[in-house]
């Protein structure tokens, strides 16, 4: 029996293990591991089952086309708000275990922002201050410092 390689898809025909699709995530040692990507009905699942086979018993499993993404558009949306309420939430966590930088990137926002008033200075120095400011408020929140 060869050893199946990483990514290919499988399904279990006369193993003991839950109906679905599998995808090989790693193989060595005699040993094939296996994610549970779909449930029995073959619906996307991220169940995060791991299954450890052994090359012999891996006999048990045919070859089987990917799962298709069948997401709905309700949760499409759903995922995409969950997915920005905790990047705006780890951005916040970001400025708030940097408060020098994020007070410095602010003040220097604000000046640009601020100081762009009708009758002051010429405006180029001030746009420069305020999208110097928001880049670095960028930087801080991205948790590269």
């Amino acid at each position: 029996m060869t050893m199946p390689a990483p990514y290919e898809h499988v399904v279990p025909t006369d193993a003991d293990y839950p109906d679905g699709v599998y995808r090989v995530v790693g193989t060595g040692d005699g040993t094939v591991t296996l994610l549970r990507v779909t449930d029995a009905d073959g619906h996307r699942a991220h169940t995060g089952e791991l299954v450890s086979v052994d090359a012999d018993a891996f006999d048990g499993f045919t070859a089987a086309d990917p799962p298709a993404a069948d997401r709905s558009l309700g949760t499409a949306v759903a995922s995409s708000l969950a997915t920005g309420y905790w990047s705006v939430r780890a951005f916040g966590r970001e400025l708030r275990a940097h408060p020098l930088p994020t007070a410095v990137a602010v003040v220097v926002a604000l000046v640009g922002a601020v100081g762009d008033a009708p009758g002051s200075l010429p405006d180029h120095p001030f746009g420069g201050l305020l999208l110097v400011g928001c880049l670095a408020l960028a930087y801080v929140g991205s948790g590269r410092l």
